[in-house]
């Protein structure tokens, strides 16, 4: 009669325990990057009554012991480690990680690992947890390098970040030029290049069909800060019968060597010319006829309409951070007024080789145990560590259907455990009222 007792006594602890973790599940249900934990039960040791016998060669055959159980007991509680599912935030700091890994996160001095990814700035321009906690990673230098051999630390965009001006160095061109155009006829095309300052300067370049057949003559002008234009570039272009630019010969510039029609490449190289903006200066720059993917002279002498401009120009204004984004691999990503993107520092994932070992601190946040293993941080996408999605979170995977369903088990398990004491309970009374 003790041991019945004591058996379900067992058995209310566990399953209270079961409702306990079950509550717990449930209440997290909408909690972003929740693990729903997993309960199992191992019995008690046995009480032997009688132990077992061998047969004894003489007619007598053996007999098994007879053994009672003494009850149930919490084998382990173990988080379900599966990916939940993901939900679009459009905030471009949220992320979910798609597969294995956990952020990193100085957590008042010790590292603590989440896959709870929702990310945004402090005062300071630190990338933090909704807590507080710093994310961890690496920081990009100035030209936007990320040195991930370096130990990790926090991910800081500094406020009020600028990106400086990029003097313009090249100018590509393309388009085609009119075959059988009237001699006399202009066709021009204009670009903003920019100096050391950032400082926007129109580039104009004029084509002018010459009286000769299949050759136009160039010039490439700007204005100058004390008035009226200058010539950086002069020369003539000609073209075959293709329509490929087959020769380009300066009179102002200089003519970097290349083989037009082979390579389809020809780069002439202007002087420094005198800045449009009082005291800034300006250097000079390539203007390139670059080939086609098919290779190709960009700039063409075909029929049909006039499309000749200027293709591209590598140069920039200065400009102001204006949005960020978290790519793939964690790395996160400035854009700035002025059209330009820089590197500005890449978020760490730490992998473990038993994440169910971790431990739950709170805050959605987990801690290395002797079980776990040491976390071994790696980039997003290598190493084992998922991929990031930005602008989503990674959903709780609790399960409501499960979790009811367990429910329903664990409670009239619990009563019927509760059903045993009271048995227990009214046949005491009985040996009671016999005396």
């Amino acid at each position: 009669m003790d041991r019945s007792l004591l058996s379900a006594v067992s058995g209310i602890d566990a399953n209270q325990t079961w409702l306990d973790v079950i509550g717990n599940n449930i209440a997290n249900a909408n909690t972003t990057g929740f693990k729903q934990d997993n309960i199992t039960f191992d019995a008690l040791l046995s009480q032997e009554i009688s132990g077992a016998t061998a047969p004894n060669g003489v007619g007598l055959g053996g007999v098994n012991g007879v053994e009672v159980g003494t009850g149930v007991e919490t084998a382990a509680i173990t988080p379900d480690q599966s990916e939940g599912s993901l939900q679009q935030t459009g905030n471009p700091t949220d992320v979910a990680i798609n597969g294995n890994g956990f952020l990193a996160v100085n957590n008042q001095g010790s590292i603590a690992y989440t896959r709870d990814g929702t990310m945004s700035f402090d005062a300071n321009g630190n990338l933090v947890t909704p807590t507080g906690g710093l994310i961890q990673g690496w920081q990009a230098n100035a030209a936007g390098v990320i040195n991930t051999s370096a130990p990790i630390g926090k991910v800081q965009i500094p406020v009020g970040l600028a990106i400086a001006p990029l003097n313009t160095a090249n100018v590509n061109l393309g388009g085609n030029l009119p075959a059988g155009a009237a001699a006399g006829t202009v066709e021009t095309s204009t670009v903003n290049v920019y100096d050391t300052q950032g400082n926007a300067i129109p580039l104009t370049i004029t084509y002018t069909m010459t009286a000769t057949p299949d050759q136009w003559s160039v010039s490439a002008t700007t204005e100058k800060a004390t008035g009226g234009t200058q010539t950086l570039l002069a020369g003539t272009l000609t073209f075959a019968g293709t329509g490929q630019l087959t020769n380009i010969a300066l009179t102002t510039g200089t003519p970097a060597a290349a083989t037009p029609g082979v390579n389809g490449v020809i780069v002439t190289t202007t002087a420094a010319p005198a800045d449009a903006v009082a005291g800034a200066t300006f250097n000079g720059f390539n203007i390139n006829f670059p080939a086609t993917a098919l290779g190709q002279n960009n700039v063409t002498q075909y029929a049909g309409a006039d499309s000749i401009q200027a293709l591209s120009q590598d140069g920039y204004a200065s400009g102001s951070l204006a949005s960020i984004t978290v790519g793939q691999t964690g790395i996160v990503t400035g854009g700035f007024t002025n059209g330009q993107s820089l590197s500005l520092g890449q978020v760490a994932l730490a992998t473990f080789s038993n994440p169910s070992g971790l431990n739950q601190i709170g805050q959605n946040y987990w801690g290395a145990t002797p079980n776990s293993g040491l976390a071994l941080i790696n980039t997003p996408g290598s190493g084992g560590a998922g991929t990031l999605t930005g602008g989503a979170l990674e959903a709780s995977n609790v399960q409501m259907s499960t979790q009811l369903t367990n429910l329903i088990v664990a409670q009239t398990s619990y009563q019927a455990n509760t059903r045993v004491v009271t048995t227990n309970a009214t046949v005491l009374n009985s040996l009671i009222q016999m005396a």
